[in-house]
């Protein structure tokens, strides 16, 4: 019996489940699934989404409705799940060593998969030789750039990118084009500053590849993209796909850059209360850190959210109230610093929501989703997720 139907008759709500649980609300993926597909179109691009927030066939199915399209993965454990359910265009974007390479052309041969690998340095270059001698595949390769300074890669007009280019063709490798990503519109919060990083960022990809071109090598592939500047590029000129991944969840550091509403999170992890601080102004859940995550990143932005940001069982945000503190197992729910909002009540066994601070952190606790859709309190199905690497 299929394992969703099985589900659905032994957990039919969310009063059942053993907490903490991750909720997916499925209305929410498919709105914000859709919201970028449809940019994407209208600025006639690719869409690759990076699968590595949602680790799941059955996100990757309404990703995709039809037949399987192109990916990104940050893992080659993904890789492998995905070339096992059908994907077979695949950019592992993080950067290879000789060992990763292997693996991922040992995939490409044993399911006829194009997993493309990502370097930028000559020395991953001239490993490409041992690579394809030793599974008998012939690797394709981006040049990783660095559109602002925020991590890998080689700045467009480092002399080094024709070096490195020319490299991977001595190596017998098959240079596809560039790619790039602009980590720093995670520090942006205005709309005029998206617009510009997004601009930047296709430039200086745009730029890279002009100059590979103009030194005998095709450069057929340019991508690039961040969930902020994806959403807020108004022309990709020069550019042949767009990547972005936490979009389809979206979570509170994306609504502190200004990309998306707190009605937009499409995930949330259930918890319950399982006591009280009256004196402190405390409220205990049985949700800390190993159900949450440690990742603070709302802590330089504006707003800090402490841990995530708390709604009712129904998932209406509760004003001002947020995980204030977590240890292992147990979450402090607290009115934030500076406000005039009382704690609402929420007795012993009272169910809550609490928003992630940052999706793909919060998600990779988890082993499944239990699907919602709105505030409704039916589960509609459990999807499994991978984890690992």
């Amino acid at each position: 019996m299929d394992t969703n139907v099985k589900l659905r008759e032994a957990v039919e709500t969310i009063d059942n489940l053993i907490t903490p649980s991750l909720l997916l609300d499925r209305g929410g993926l498919e709105r914000n699934i859709q919201r970028l597909a449809e940019h994407a179109r209208k600025l006639g691009v690719v869409l690759r989404p990076h699968m590595k927030t949602a680790k799941s066939i059955d996100v990757a199915r309404h990703v995709f409705p039809g037949e399987p399209g192109p990916i990104t993965v940050s893992t080659i454990a993904e890789a492998e799940y995905f070339a096992g359910h059908g994907f077979r265009d695949i950019t592992y974007a993080v950067g290879m060593s000789p060992a990763s390479a292997v693996r991922a052309m040992e995939l490409c041969r044993s399911t006829g998969a194009d997993v493309k690998l990502l370097l930028d340095s000559m020395e991953q270059a001239d490993a490409l030789a041992g690579v394809r001698e030793a599974t008998g595949v012939t690797p394709s390769v981006f040049i990783e750039l660095d559109c602002d300074d925020h991590r890998g890669g080689l700045k467009p007009d480092d002399p080094k990118l024709l070096e490195v280019a020319n490299r991977i063709v001595e190596a017998g490798a098959n240079l596809v084009g560039v790619l790039a990503h602009a980590g720093e519109s995670y520090g942006l919060s205005t709309a005029d500053a998206l617009v510009k990083a997004a601009e930047d960022e296709r430039s200086a990809t745009v730029r890279a590849a002009e100059t590979l071109r103009a030194h005998g090598h095709a450069c057929p592939i340019v991508s690039l993209g961040s969930t902020p500047t994806a959403h807020f590029a108004e022309n990709l000129e020069g550019v042949t796909e767009l990547r972005a991944g936490v979009y389809m969840f979206f979570d509170l550091v994306q609504h502190g850059v200004g990309v998306c509403g707190l009605d937009d999170i499409a995930i949330s992890v259930l918890a319950t209360v399982i006591g009280s601080k009256p004196e402190k102004g405390w409220v205990l859940v049985d949700a800390g850190w190993m159900a949450l995550s440690r990742d603070r990143g709302t802590a330089n932005q504006q707003i800090d959210q402490g841990y995530g940001v708390v709604c009712d069982e129904k998932g209406r945000v509760l004003e001002d109230v947020i995980v204030a503190q977590a240890s292992q197992e147990h979450g402090i729910l607290a009115i934030r610093a500076g406000s005039g909002k009382s704690m609402p009540d929420l007795p012993l066994g009272a169910r809550v929501r609490i928003l992630p601070n940052h999706a793909c952190a919060m998600a990779a606790q988890h082993h499944f989703y239990s699907v919602v859709n709105g505030d409704s309190p039916r589960i509609e199905a459990r999807w499994e997720r991978i984890r690992g690497w």
